[in-house]
């Protein structure tokens, strides 16, 4: 086993975003490939510089912020946070006291850790479910999250996302939707209504995910609720600080969804072209994606005598397509608990400067490689945790 803890994922990425750092200084930003779709970006203007201070800062931009914010997510107050996960939990401390419940609702698990993590830390009770069937309310729950997109982009179906609220509501429980990418997926993909028009009473979304955006979280909802959740924000830090808010409002002043649009055409020519490979890869709204158990299956030999996990042969493979072809895929970079999907995003800016045979010959290089190393231990942790130059 080469991945054992929370910290080795820490170690794994911090190898990875070293290499970043390598390749970028050497040849520049236009070397590197990312495909994440959590690329981000911070578009601030230079007359902003002067602005990114203490206290001038969030006066100046806090109206644009409330206006951009209200019309991308709906609801009547917005609040900026350091990240998406620091909002759900200023919201759980805000609103779950210990011993109470949190009941967690998403199209298909397992949940971002950010959830139970924040219940544990609040010490109330966790639970979570995939079927409308199995979902229940207790005497005891607090706060009811839905998801809107996984971590995959599963997205949950409208009709399920309304019946939930409607439940939730009956018994006087507040619905906090974590749309992450979900507010830009389900709406702009999907064609369903913001959650707050649904009658969500809180949704923070992530601002860097399928937008040009810094990584942050922006939340919405209802007044009462957000004044609660600023007020645990403000004790614990977890608010956005100035340069970070001025850059989430510039990206929601110039989102445009149709490089989303875009992304819906190629990702077909794309697909195809790759099940000329394997026929592991599927569809995703706005790109392609290989599951770790798919990839498992498509480099070893099923008598073979493993050492590895799923989670493994995913973050190998997606070293290799970091550090052979400059590729940027989640389980190489992401924090630790995040999705073992390798999962090429077409709506990414970056998507525009590599065509589908560069990713098809990227892929199938890849591949080969992964098959020769998989079974020789010190191979695979030198591409893991040691540090190499950029090619």
């Amino acid at each position: 086993m080469f991945i054992n803890s929370s910290l080795d994922e820490v170690k794994r990425r911090e190898n990875a975003l070293k290499f970043i750092a390598s390749l970028v200084k050497e040849k520049g930003r236009s070397s590197l490939h990312d495909l994440s779709g959590l690329a981000g970006g911070f578009p601030v203007e230079e007359s902003d510089l002067e602005l990114l201070e203490t206290y001038a800062g969030p006066a100046y931009f806090y109206q644009s912020l409330q206006k951009e914010g209200i019309f991308h997510l709906g609801g009547e107050k917005v609040l900026a946070f350091n990240r998406t996960s620091a909002a759900i939990l200023a919201t759980i401390m805000a609103l779950v006291k210990p011993g109470e419940e949190v009941i967690h609702y998403l199209p298909q698990l397992p949940s971002h850790p950010s959830i139970p993590r924040s219940a544990k830390l609040q010490g109330a009770i966790y639970s979570e479910y995939d079927n409308l069937k199995d979902f229940k309310l207790g005497d005891k729950t607090a706060l009811v999250v839905i998801t809107g997109s996984t971590m995959d982009h599963q997205i949950i179906p409208r009709d399920d996302f309304e019946k939930i609220i409607q439940i939730s509501h009956k018994q006087g429980i507040n619905v906090l939707v974590d749309d992450a990418s979900g507010a830009r997926l389900r709406t702009v993909v999907y064609n369903q209504p913001r959650a707050m028009d649904m009658g969500a009473d809180l949704v923070v979304t992530s601002t860097d995910k399928l937008m040009d955006g810094p990584r942050a979280g922006l939340m919405a909802g209802k007044i009462q609720l957000i004044d609660q959740i600023a007020d645990k924000a403000h004790q614990f830090g977890l608010e956005a600080q100035p340069p970070v808010v001025a850059g989430i409002v510039r990206a929601l002043q110039t989102f445009n969804p149709q490089r989303i649009l875009d992304s819906i055409k190629r990702k077909d020519s794309l697909h195809h072209q790759l099940n000329d490979l394997m026929n592991s890869f599927e569809k995703t709204p706005t790109g392609v994606m290989i599951s770790a158990d798919d990839l498992l299956k498509e480099v070893t030999a099923p008598e073979t005598d493993l050492f590895v996990s799923e989670r493994e042969v995913a973050t190998l493979m997606a070293m290799i397509l970091l550090k052979d072809h400059h590729i940027v895929t989640i389980p190489a970079v992401g924090m630790p608990g995040v999705s073992t999907t390798i999962r090429l995003d077409l709506a990414s800016r970056d998507a525009e400067n590599v065509d589908n045979t560069q990713i098809c010959h990227a892929i199938q290089d890849s591949l080969q490689k992964l098959k020769k190393i998989i079974l020789d231990g010190e191979k695979c942790l030198k591409l893991l945790y040691e540090p190499e130059d950029c090619i």
